[in-house]
């Protein structure tokens, strides 16, 4: 009990340094994000990303004077915008410490997928595939193992990927649910149709 305690008490200043350069953190386990609001004229001007730059220049000083080292190659940057905005987000690198980070089209965040317009068409996209591939996969053995085997696996490999999280996809548009209930049906019929 004492190491998550610590780790809290470890990181607390890191909490107070990201809101004082006006952005709201959220940290999990050893992995930190920082979210942050502003009017279009700020993306234009680019003062936004001047801002993020300084708090992670000084998030930098903090993890050296704490003995961690950040890892750029994990980092990435996602502007989000309405449908009708992206089209005026930048596209430009930014600096982070002494890297500098191309903005992405899409994040995972704990397995779940985010695109610059949160339309979670990324998120439908990247699970239909992976439950395909697996489902591919799983009927090669189809003929190999018991029938409770396979069904297990079925619900292991497959029926989890699609209820995984699944409150996020709340409000989800009709042709992107489409596309996640064919793939919960083609994984019922996998399992019934033996």
């Amino acid at each position: 009990m004492l190491g998550p305690i610590l780790f809290i008490m470890h990181t607390a200043d890191l909490v107070g340094l990201i809101e004082r350069h006006g952005f709201r953190p959220h940290l999990y386990a050893d992995d930190t994000q920082i979210y942050g609001t502003c009017r279009p004229s700020a993306v234009d001007d680019f003062q936004v990303g001047l801002h993020l730059s300084a708090c992670v220049d000084d998030i930098a000083v903090w993890m050296l004077a704490n003995r961690l080292q950040s890892n750029t190659t994990k980092t990435d940057l996602l502007w989000c915008a309405t449908a009708r905005r992206l089209h005026q987000l930048p596209t430009s690198a930014l600096r982070i410490g002494s890297d500098l980070v191309n903005p992405s089209t899409s994040v995972r965040d704990l397995g779940i997928y985010f695109d610059a317009n949160l339309s979670m068409r990324c998120h439908v996209q990247k699970t239909a595939a992976s439950c395909f591939a697996v489902l591919y996969q799983l009927h090669s053995i189809l003929h190999s193992v018991l029938t409770s085997v396979y069904q297990t696996l079925v619900v292991a490999l497959v029926l989890s990927r699609l209820d995984y999280d699944n409150a996020v996809l709340a409000g989800l548009p009709g042709y992107l649910y489409n596309r996640l209930q064919s793939m919960l049906n083609a994984a019922a019929r996998s399992i019934t149709g033996l």
